[in-house]
């Protein structure tokens, strides 16, 4: 018994207690970096941000304090608290100055060319005595603009010190004053005030009158500061970098993903039913809700309130500082009359447009959410034309009993003669080269100018969470230019027949989160754009800066989708642990000539795919406007296409990294099918098990790397490769009974390396078409 109590012991004091050799990081400095409490929220310091930046091996004691200068810091004896702990190849990070200035201030004021230098001197001699390292960091910049809106620095002599100190000394510096400028200017002037402390009346209960704070960070802002001082030390000749946290993406670090900002509320509610709503199923209340959302606003923001109940609506129109949120068992049931349905100038599919205004409404706004555990319905059937294809005899004969007209050919039905002269009317509803249609042309086809269902135009600070949005007439979620975007455990539900019914559609749009959704719908599920073809080149901003993680997509064209409209550019997407269950296609990247615009950096991880009828994973360059998956009497066989001269209009796709994918059935594992003229570039694929009845077909792709990958295929040929060339295929594995392994055509193709691959189990190991060169394949 009491050998069992001293294994105990001796357990628990090395479960409880760090080893002696753990590096340990000190970090000295102001309220700017240290800790809070949960009551001072959100001021974050940037040192409590710092530790999720490194692994393990790290421990991090913030010993920062609000107020203290460098020579407060040592005369309450916080400095010896620090030195005394130090032990050999510790780390001591000092950023001081925003205090030391305080000239009135006895207890504070440390002038920056005598005491100021001198404590860094210490602060420096002294840690090294000890056997540890120290790191000076420059103080971080406060937010102040002029008039004319040009950045003013306001730390005078003190940041120089910094850098004279550590010159003399010899001592790694980051230079976070110069950094935290170039950002602080980068978001300009009102989007800085994101990384700060800017709230109105009654948001937060440490500051119910509001707050103005130009000093002290945001969470957003605190995290931004934090990877500064990691992107520091990455350029500095220290070992300390080889303690920083890796992300699960590939060669990236976790302090380099994207970041974003969340909007917060007033805590006041506005209940719809106090200005007139009725839940009675029959009621339109779109004057009610519209005028609890107006008062609202005005009122500063807080909640408007959908309750539990069925509530019919036409479209509304948010605004500032609102959150609309629907309570559980709340049905918002938008109405089926289109003309409640005013004609609006927006955008469709990329490029300027007339269409009737979307459900849910919003241009030019900050910090706005729809949240709440109810359920939104668009209303979408009275909209959508069917095709025949799509629908089984008897739904068929349902759909024509109910209404509507069907075209000559019997092959599609409209819900009205509307919607079936638009649907036959080239670019209806579309400004193109600044030539608008008439009014008269968009009433003789208004049904057929169906909505996206929420159309956020501009806004910044937006949340989108919990709510089930289903039945929509077109796109289904669409922010446009839209800054600091957070979708959260969001359902979207609609017919697998519905075109253009995407689940989401991000467009334009910059810095933002998607977790945690589930979608099923009849067109793209998770869907990244960026405008179509001139017009969206003309705009030119890209979709950058996002996670998207713990999603799952049943039926849609495709889970993750990057395109067709992408020409603005498309880059810094990171997505991680999604599942795609009978989806078309799994990760679908798709564009066509014309469309120009560049899509890179594109990083995925942890996908796991199942009854996939198309393509596992594909990078398309002939987007043809067609369901991926061929109807009966269509077909999906590649174009005969000559090369073209490359013009602004030439797409490009390349560095991509992939990683973990599982794919259980799908017709192909993994397409690439680039222009004759612009290749597809730097395609990693590592780490990936596929069942599919077709393996790799590779078309004018160029740095195309597979590293191990199994593809268990029912077709003969396992990979196939035409005019591509340094394409590697490393660790590949495969079924058995194979006739070909690999087989290489176009008198193009080059430099294609087959590496520890058994090639036993096929009958041929390569077979060359036409023109190839014998020695364009090398073995190792």
């Amino acid at each position: 018994m009491k050998l069992l109590l001293r294994i105990f012991l001796l357990l628990s004091l090395t479960a409880f207690h760090p080893a002696d050799d753990q590096l340990t990081i000190f970090l000295c400095g102001d309220s700017t970096l240290a800790d809070k409490l949960p009551a001072d929220a959100p001021e974050t310091g940037w040192g409590m941000v710092l530790p999720s930046y490194f692994n393990e091996a790290v421990k991090v004691q913030n010993h920062a304090v609000n107020g203290r200068s460098t020579k407060s810091f040592i005369t309450e004896g916080r400095w010896q608290k620090v030195v005394s702990q130090v032990k050999k190849g510790d780390w001591v990070f000092i950023q001081f100055g925003h205090n030391d200035q305080k000239v009135a201030d006895t207890t504070r004021s440390a002038p920056a060319q005598t005491l100021y230098r001198q404590n860094l001197i210490r602060f420096v001699n002294e840690t090294r005595a000890k056997g540890g390292n120290p790191l000076l960091i420059t103080p971080v910049m406060r937010r102040k603009f002029d008039e004319n809106g040009a950045f003013v620095d306001q730390h005078g002599e003190y940041p120089q010190v910094v850098k004279e100190v550590a010159k003399e000394l010899k001592v790694p510096i980051v230079d976070l004053h110069a950094k935290s400028q170039k950002v602080i200017e980068k978001h300009g002037v009102e989007a800085s005030k994101l990384l700060f402390l800017h709230y109105g009346a009654n948001v937060f209960p440490k500051n119910p009158k509001g707050l103005t704070d130009d000093t002290h960070f945001s969470k957003y802002g605190a995290a931004v500061m934090a990877s500064l001082v990691m992107e520091g030390i990455m350029e500095l000749p220290i070992d300390l970098k080889s303690f920083v946290k890796k992300s699960e993406f590939t060669n990236k670090y976790a302090f380099e993903l994207p970041k974003y900002a969340t909007p917060t509320f007033r805590k006041d509610t506005f209940n719809i039913v106090r200005y007139g709503a009725k839940a009675d199923g029959y009621t339109v209340n779109t004057k009610a809700i519209q005028q609890a959302i107006d008062v609202c606003n005005e009122a500063g923001g807080g909640t408007v309130l959908i309750p539990a109940g069925l509530w019919v609506t036409g479209p509304i129109v948010l605004k500032n500082n609102v959150n609309l949120h629907l309570a559980k068992n709340a049905l918002l049931q938008y109405s089926r009359n289109h003309d409640d349905y005013p004609i609006v100038v927006t955008t469709w599919e990329g490029q300027e447009s007339y269409r009737c205004q979307a459900p849910i409404w919003g241009v030019d706004l900050t910090n706005i959410g729809i949240t709440g555990e109810g359920v939104i319905d668009g209303g979408g059937d009275v909209w959508r034309a069917i095709k025949r294809e799509k629908q089984t005899t008897s739904q068929w004969i349902a759909l024509q009993k109910s209404g509507g007209v069907v075209s000559e050919k019997g092959d599609m039905w409209y819900p009205s003669e509307q919607s079936k002269k638009g649907n036959n009317t080239p670019n209806a509803g579309r400004i193109l080269n600044g030539v608008h249609p008439t009014q008269a042309e968009l009433a003789s086809y208004k049904d057929f100018l169906r909505p996206n269902m929420v159309s956020l135009t501009r806004c910044k600070s937006v949340l989108i969470e919990g709510v089930t949005f289903q039945n929509s007439p077109a796109w289904t979620l669409h922010p446009l230019l839209c800054d600091h975007i957070s979708v959260r455990n969001v359902n979207v539900r609609n017919y697998w027949y519905a075109q253009n019914s995407d689940a989401i559609d991000l467009e334009s749009c910059r810095n933002g989160i998607l977790e945690g959704c589930t979608f099923d719908t009849g067109d793209d599920g998770i869907t990244i754009k960026s405008g179509r073809d001139e017009q969206g080149r003309k705009r030119g901003v890209p979709t950058e800066n996002f996670i998207v993680r713990d999603c799952k997509v049943y039926h849609a064209h495709g889970g993750f989708v990057i395109g067709s409209e992408m020409s603005g550019g498309v880059r810094n997407m990171f997505v991680s642990n999604c599942t795609f269950m009978g989806s078309d296609v799994g990760l679908r990247f798709k564009t066509a000539r014309g469309r120009g615009g560049v899509v890179e950096d594109i990083y995925v991880t942890d996908i796991n795919m199942t009854e996939i009828p198309g393509e596992a994973v594909i990078f398309d360059m002939y987007y043809a406007a067609k369901d991926p998956v061929a109807l009966v009497g269509e077909s999906n066989e590649l174009p005969v296409i000559k090369a073209e001269p490359l013009n602004e209009g030439t797409p490009q796709f390349k560095n991509f990294y992939i990683k973990n994918i599982v794919c259980k059935g799908a017709e192909t594992a993994i397409m690439v099918r680039g222009l004759p003229e612009m290749s597809i570039k730097n395609i990693n694929i590592d780490n990936a098990y596929i069942e599919a009845n077709k393996g790799l077909v590779c078309v004018e792709g160029e740095n195309i790397n597979l590293k191990n990958v199994t593809m268990l295929t029912s077709d003969k040929t396992v990979m196939q490769v035409q005019n591509s060339k340094n394409i590697t295929l490393d660790g590949i594995t495969y079924g058995k009974d194979k006739d070909v392994l690999l087989k290489v055509m176009g008198d193009r193709s080059e430099s294609i390396k087959l590496l520890h691959t058994d090639a036993t189990g096929a009958k041929k190991e390569v077979e060359l078409g036409v023109g190839v060169k014998s020695k364009v394949i090398s073995k190792k």
